[in-house]
């Protein structure tokens, strides 16, 4: 279990300016996309509105912060071996300025200490990490970019580079370091990203996770700020994916990337494989007749999971969109309606209100029932490099547990 000690701030201020290949630069005001937390009629909530620009608010004084976790944990006062503090926030950890007193704060605890996204660029002193450690800091998550001074200048706008890499390197030989790189071709890939691999191997880093780079709307851009950088084409996923499958062949730290995927578990979806058919058989029947729709990247997945179990009347469309959880009334308009059954099941996080989808998706005179899944069906390679086979396996039953659990109710067939 790990206690959030949530810093705010904001992206692009709160980090020293923002890098060049942010998703969070060039973003325009939008307007609220809608999504299942909205109200049933009315579109528009924290969520789909500033949420997902992450507007949220400026770095929170200490001893709120502080506050906080002290709540939380006196609402949890079991604890196991497990528990530990997560500094986190829409800014960049290193660039919290009272990050060294709340450390020091948070030790009293005796919990460990977890730092979470941070790109060291708040780092002007790499020994600080040192300090950090001794005062119960044991896993950090650092995004790298790459194991060079004059591309991490460069690129992410970082005014000490030198001293950023020897933070990494502290973290990594005294801690847990879960390293993160941004993709881009033609720049931090080929030998780029195999000289960083082998400095997080010789440091004793324990994973990287390699992200590929978005750049359009069906990428994942839905803030109107696409493109994020003039004339670069981003990895197909399928080429992203064989990209991390050959480093993490090529290394002996844990290698994952998102969307695509984990070879070590063979995440995402791990029950389209063949020799976990047995997990299958936990499934409920199904009993309804619907539509899944989900992105390009996991339709081939769960058609494969569809077609392993008794589901004739289950049909899977894939959007434009990579990522089912950020399709938009856009992905349903661009839909052939003449593939799509009576009953439709969305992505739990899918950004569209059901209104806008019943509308939309009933366009051709046929009026469709539109419902909402689970939140996600499997991990991408962000989280499972955290977590086991088991744990992955479970919540992929869990969450197809739920989906059929929608289709049998929103598809129920009539007599």
């Amino acid at each position: 279990m790990q206690i959030v000690a949530d810093l705010g701030g904001v992206p692009g201020r709160d980090c020293r300016g923002y890098c060049k290949y942010c998703y969070f630069k060039k973003v325009k005001p939008i307007e609220a996309l809608g999504c299942s937390s909205c109200p049933p009629n009315k579109i528009g909530c924290s969520r789909c509105r500033e949420g997902i620009q992450e507007a949220g608010s400026e770095f929170q004084q200490p001893f709120t912060v502080i506050n906080q976790v002290q709540s939380t944990l006196m609402m949890n006062p079991i604890r196991d071996n497990n528990l530990k503090i997560n500094i986190s926030g829409g800014g960049d950890v290193s660039c919290y300025p009272y990050l060294e007193d709340l450390i020091a704060t948070l030790n009293q605890w005796q919990l460990p200490i977890h730092l979470g996204y941070t790109s060291g660029k708040g780092i002007d002193d790499g020994d600080i990490a040192t300090k950090f450690i001794n005062q119960g800091v044991d896993e950090v998550t650092y995004t790298l970019f790459a194991a060079d001074a004059n591309l991490r200048s460069e690129w992410m706008g970082d005014k000490s580079p030198e001293e950023s890499l020897k933070a990494a390197q502290l973290f990594a030989e005294s801690a847990d370091l879960h390293a993160a790189a941004v993709i881009i071709p033609g720049v931090n890939d080929g030998e780029i990203l195999r000289n960083t691999c082998e400095k997080l191997e010789e440091w004793g880093a324990k994973a990287l996770m390699m992200m590929r780079f978005a750049n359009s709307y069906d990428n994942g851009l839905i803030l109107r700020n696409e493109p994020i950088l003039e004339g670069v084409t981003p990895h197909e996923p399928l080429e992203f994916q064989e990209l991390v499958s050959e480093i993490n062949k090529e290394y002996s730290i844990r290698v994952t990337g998102t969307p695509l995927g984990d070879p070590t578990i063979k995440a995402p979806f791990i029950l389209s494989n063949p020799e976990y058919k047995e997990f299958l058989e936990i499934l409920p029947k199904v009993t309804g007749e619907a539509t899944i729709l989900t992105s390009k990247i996991a339709e081939p997945f769960i058609s494969k999971i569809f077609s392993k179990i008794d589901a004739p009347d289950v049909n899977v469309v894939a959007t434009k969109k990579d990522i089912a959880c950020l399709m938009t009334k856009e992905d349903l308009e661009a839909i052939d309606l003449a593939d799509v059954k009576e009953s439709v099941i969305l992505p739990g996080r899918a950004f569209v209100h059901q209104m806008d989808a019943e509308r939309i998706l009933s366009q051709d005179g046929t009026e469709r029932i539109v419902g909402f899944g689970p939140d996600t069906l499997s991990v991408d390679g962000e989280l499972s490099s955290g977590m086991s086979e088991e744990e992955v396996i479970e919540h992929e039953l869990e969450s197809f547990i739920d989906l059929i659990q929608a289709i049998n109710f929103f598809g129920m067939k009539r007599i």
